[in-house]
């Protein structure tokens, strides 16, 4: 009976340990496996209590019970848990090392424990610690081995030539802008999807970066003072680019000229030449920077894509994409400069911008059943949110409207963000929890719900849309925001 016991225990100890340490790599994996951001910047910090505190004190406060609460509370709520996340852990090599570790410390103390015979209760604070701690040595070690990896490669294409691009708004349409333009004249490879942190570009420049490349376009984002400078000082690209700056992530840098501080780190490049600068960013002259964000005329945007013209070396270019959105002139803009200084001629930069696909996720037309759907799943501006309104308001047939409101924002501006809803949408599904107090408040449409489970979604739509409507899914913030 007592070996019984103490099989029983073992088991449930080592089968704690691995839930706790699940939701802790789950959790590390969405911030950026940053504990204090864990700790102090979740949006749903209850989880913590829940998840965490409660099966952590509740070991070591109920004995003989606990078993009991843990297989039919823990696991089952746990299972719940991770059932309905719709970003699910990705079972990466430095995930797979931390539960390697993990596995192997709890393992290891419990047979030791068990063969002393001296433990009246297995540890759980300690695996955790140690594998927490463990991993995060290790992984500075391999990356530092696999950073040095890089910095090594991109030295040794010495051709290279590398555009970074950084900002609040805008940053990953601009590089897939100069991407697509610069690639109908140059061999050109750019970051997939919205690789911009320093560990994302360390491993795109060892895995995927072909020595054949001729133009490498990247782009750096931020969420503390230094995170650029890091970026830059690993990259040293020739020419770079600071898009439009706003209150992005503002509960990160407390304040709009922080963030601007910030952006503007990417201008420490020891090899920089070209330096493109939105206008809400500053306005110091400097010998290599070249304003952007203005002198665009005739801009007309529709359902149909944007017809606009741009004073080029002192000839007016009248440029057509099926690209949607007012806001992407400017960005478009930027990209047709940076065409001209790699020597492309205006016929070539007319044709390419012509021939440019829409960025995935960022109003993104999409047509299927009859109804028109704009995808701006990736957009959380407040500028690129209001473009998609307007866009739908050119639509003679009903509206739908699928968001969380903005994140990592203000009150302020998702007040902005529903008063400009209320003006257009026949019906708004607003999903997640983080806004859903505010939206409830302050929607006056037709139709409203609040889905706290973005699980029953499709059939919401499937009841409420019909052929002929618009549906606008703006911005798409996972369920842990």
């Amino acid at each position: 009976m007592e070996n019984y016991e103490t099989l029983v225990a073992f088991v449930v100890n080592v089968l704690l340990v691995l839930v706790l340490g699940w939701y802790l790599i789950t959790n590390l994996q969405w911030y950026d496996y940053k504990l204090s951001r864990v700790i102090l910047k979740h949006h749903k910090a209850h989880w913590h209590l829940i998840y965490f505190i409660i099966p952590f004190f509740a070991y070591y406060t109920t004995g003989k019970f606990f078993t009991i609460f843990f297989i039919f509370a823990v696991l089952p709520a746990i299972y719940l848990w991770h059932k309905k996340l719709d970003k699910k852990l990705v079972l990466t090599w430095r995930v797979k090392r931390f539960l390697i570790l993990l596995i192997s410390l709890v393992l290891f103390q419990n047979i030791l424990c068990t063969l002393k015979d001296g433990c009246a209760i297995y540890g759980v604070f300690m695996p955790l610690a140690v594998a927490y701690v463990g991993s995060t040595l290790i992984e500075k070690y391999l990356f530092a081995v696999y950073t040095k990896q890089a910095k090594d490669k991109l030295k040794s294409m010495q051709n290279l030539q590398i555009i970074t691009i950084t900002g609040s708004y805008g940053k990953t349409s601009i590089k897939n802008f100069v991407a697509q333009i610069l690639a109908s004249k140059f061999k050109v490879y750019a970051t997939p999807r919205s690789v911009n942190t320093i560990g994302g570009l360390v491993a795109d420049v060892n895995n995927n970066l072909t020595e054949d490349t001729q133009i490498y376009v990247t782009e750096a984002g931020a969420r503390e003072s230094g995170d650029i400078y890091t970026i830059t000082k690993f990259l040293e690209p020739q020419t770079v680019v600071v898009g439009r700056v706003g209150e992005a992530h503002i509960e990160y840098f407390k304040s709009l000229q922080n963030i601007i501080a910030t952006k503007l780190e990417i201008m420490q490049s020891p090899r920089v030449e070209n330096a493109y600068i939105h206008t809400s960013v500053t306005d110091e002259p400097h010998e290599k920077v070249t304003f952007f964000g203005d002198g665009l005329e005739n801009v007309v945007a529709n359902l149909s894509g944007i017809d606009f013209e741009i004073n080029l070396d002192g000839e007016m270019l009248k440029l057509h994409t099926d690209i949607l959105g007012e806001f992407q002139t400017m960005n478009i803009a930027v990209a047709v400069k940076i065409a001209k200084q790699f020597g492309m001629s205006n016929e070539e930069i007319i044709k390419a911008v012509a021939s440019l696909e829409p960025v995935e996720h960022r109003l993104q037309k999409i047509e299927a059943g009859g109804k028109i759907i704009i995808d701006d799943g990736y957009n959380g501006n407040i500028d690129g949110m209001l473009e998609g309104v307007r866009l739908c308001s050119l639509h003679s047939g009903n509206k739908v409207i699928v968001t969380p409101g903005l994140v990592e924002s203000s009150d302020e501006l998702n007040l902005q963000l529903i008063e400009a809803i209320n003006k257009v949408f026949d019906t708004v599904i607003v999903t997640g929890s983080l806004n859903a107090d505010l939206f409830d408040k302050n929607l006056d449409v037709k139709q409203k719900f609040m889905l706290s489970d973005k699980s029953k979604l499709v059939d919401l739509l499937a009841n409420q849309t019909k052929a002929g409507d618009i549906i606008l899914f703006a911005n798409d913030a996972p369920n842990f925001i």
